[in-house]
């Protein structure tokens, strides 16, 4: 102990004690505030939706509605389909903005493009849908079917750009500035040491903020009412309508049937489990690689 502290007056110490005491509580309070809503709704899923889990439900696709079986396996493949289309443009838009707006921030362009990010992020993901529904679905850009598994995809990438941006700026903006002066002492160009030091650097983060873009994405319903339009069939082609799991859940939990709410509590139990599972496989991947590093 310093004798700085034992020169403290006791009472004083007792204040500061109580004080931090306090505090610490207070703390441990609002997290538990804030952490309890999860946990009761992933409980909840888990009460109402596992036990309706078997074989079938991921092999089949919807039964009719009011009638016993079905599953979601349109929903899944459809998805992770979309997402998958979100991610091809969503990436690589998201990250070299992000890099533009943290490598070049006092460049006046960069100021317009974050205020547009920011305004981007707080749009309600129902325009965001009549948006692409304006842009691709109403020309009807593929024969026969102006829904499509395609206009799904570039809805959610629209969603997750914004979160992509931002994540990608505050990551690279932890980066160490002595990083960018030793390369740049080495005469490399900023350009050049920017994708080839700064971003591997921030790797692991620009990848989570990936994560959480996916992750917000897949949920998403609104957008895919307007785009996707839903299909109660197995189907891959992205010129047509397709299924999700956010939409399968809006359809069940409305259908005035104890059969589609059964459903619908499964299917949500799948899609918290399948959001989850990428989020820890994500972390387990460049935790090791960082290790490795």
């Amino acid at each position: 102990m310093s004798t700085t502290w034992l020169s403290v007056p006791s009472g004083t110490r007792r204040r500061r004690n109580a004080i931090s005491t306090f505090m610490l509580a207070l703390t441990v309070l609002a997290t538990l505030i804030a952490v309890t809503p999860l946990l009761f709704i992933l409980g909840w899923l888990l009460i109402q939706g596992v036990r309706y889990l078997n074989l079938d439900f991921f092999l089949n696709d919807p039964a009719p509605i009011g009638e016993a079986g079905g599953g979601v396996r349109n929903g899944i493949i459809g998805t992770l389909i979309m997402s998958g289309i979100a991610l091809l443009i969503a990436v690589p838009v998201g990250v070299l903005t992000g890099i533009f707006l943290a490598e070049y921030r006092g460049n006046p362009l960069a100021t317009v493009v974050r205020f547009a990010t920011d305004v981007l992020a707080g749009i309600p993901s129902i325009v965001v849908g009549i948006f692409v529904y304006t842009i691709i679905v109403l020309p009807r850009w593929f024969q026969g079917a102006a829904f499509s598994g395609f206009a799904g995809g570039v809805a959610l990438a629209v969603i997750i750009i914004p979160i992509l941006v931002r994540t990608t700026e505050e990551i690279l903006r932890l980066v160490p500035g002595s990083i960018r002066e030793a390369a740049a002492a080495l005469g490399v160009p900023k350009w050049d040491y920017t994708l080839t030091v700064v971003v591997p650097s921030a790797f692991s983060g620009i990848a989570t903020g990936i994560m959480l873009g996916l992750a917000r994405a897949a949920g998403e319903t609104a957008p895919l009412l307007l785009t996707a339009l839903g299909n109660n069939f197995y189907n891959t082609k992205l010129d047509q309508p397709m299924a999700a799991l956010s939409l399968q859940i809006f359809t069940y939990a409305i259908a005035p049937f104890e059969e589609g709410r059964r459903l619908a509590f499964a299917a949500a139990f799948v899609l918290i489990m399948l959001v989850l599972l990428v989020n820890i496989v994500t972390r387990y991947v460049f935790r090791v690689r960082s290790i490795n590093l």
